[in-house]
């Protein structure tokens, strides 16, 4: 009976120590520490049951143990004690064993949550290493770009400056240029003026003098210098190109540009010259012979001569009036630009 209650006392000892343990070591969530905790408060109210019994075998052992110094002969009475308190200690052992039996379950199951914790956590220590190296190479890239754009922005600076530099250069450039255009304006207004005196007696008989796009258009009705459907040029018409000669000889920089134009009528003639075409380029090489002829100083390189024919129009064909208009010759004056033209490509 006494080897009985010590292996029931070893037993509640091993259990109570196994229970300190589990409470010591275990690092669970909250939740499971909660869980962990009911048990383990219905464990030790089962274990102080167990303890509470045990210390009534105790009290019974004694009683027996009087009862046998003093009732050797009620061995039956004994007998049956003895057989209750072993049922008593079966029923503790049982208990006892499905307690082990629950904490070895409660153990193997926190076992696997702490491996499943340790590969959770594994791989967030190796995904934490491979975002620090990521972020080592950022920033790494980061400081290589950080460089370089120190670098572009030096660089940057320095054509800043080269920029500002020229932007000056040109910004004086472009008011020397300014100030020859204004010059070649000046010029150009002054030739104006040159042959709208020349030609003042001539203003009512179909000429007018304009300037336009930086050029001095000279455009005479065809009633001053041709007959209908001719490209022999009248006496009063020659009276006028003799004296636009005078100027445009004075003026060696002048690029002379003439223009013949008729209106839409077809042309009838019976001569080599077959339509409108023909006609107005052979009035506009009359126009150079007579400005040659009296113009001997005027050099033939600054000459052109086209003929539009009936394609450039500058009134309605639809009336007598525009018909007319049309039928002109111009002289296109413009100022020689080449030097000018040059300076700016420089």
């Amino acid at each position: 009976m006494v080897k009985k209650i010590t292996f029931i006392m070893k037993k509640a000892h091993f259990f109570t120590c196994a229970l300190a343990m589990l409470a010591l070591t275990s690092c669970v969530s909250l939740s499971e520490h909660e869980n962990l905790q009911a048990k383990y408060n219905q464990t030790s109210k089962q274990f102080q049951l167990t303890r509470q019994e045990l210390e009534e075998i105790k009290e019974e052992n004694a009683i027996l143990t009087r009862q046998n110094t003093a009732l050797t002969s009620d061995y039956s009475e004994l007998s049956s004690a003895k057989t209750r308190s072993d049922i008593a200690v079966d029923s503790l052992t049982r208990r006892i064993e499905k307690l082990r039996q629950h904490y070895d379950t409660t153990l193997e199951n926190y076992m696997q949550q702490v491996a499943g914790k340790n590969r959770d956590l594994t791989r967030a220590q190796n995904l934490l290493t491979a975002r620090t190296k990521e972020l080592n190479m950022k920033e790494d890239e980061l400081r290589i770009k950080e460089e370089e754009f120190a670098q572009q922005q030096e660089s940057f600076r320095l054509q800043r400056s080269e920029m500002i530099a020229k932007q000056a250069e040109l910004q004086r450039e472009e008011a020397a240029m300014r100030a020859r255009l204004e010059a070649k304006e000046r010029e150009l207004e002054a030739v104006r003026n040159s042959v709208t005196n020349a030609l003042v007696g001539f203003a009512d008989k179909g000429l007018k003098v304009e300037t336009k796009d930086g050029k001095v258009y000279v455009s005479m009705e065809n009633k001053l210098l041709f007959p209908s459907a001719s490209w022999t040029v009248s006496k009063e018409g020659a009276n006028a190109i003799k004296e636009l000669s005078k100027v445009l000889e004075q003026d060696t920089t002048l690029n002379i540009m003439v223009e013949g134009h008729t209106d839409n009528d077809p042309y009838r003639g019976n001569t080599a010259v077959k339509d409108n075409w023909d006609l107005s380029v052979m009035r506009a090489t009359a126009i150079v012979k007579l400005l040659l002829q009296h113009g001997p100083g005027i050099n033939p390189s600054r000459i052109e001569a086209c003929g539009h024919g009936e394609f450039a129009p500058k009134a309605d064909n639809s009336t007598a009036e525009g018909k007319a208009a049309n039928r002109r010759t111009e002289i296109i004056l413009t100022p020689n630009l080449d030097k000018l033209l040059q300076q700016l490509k420089n």
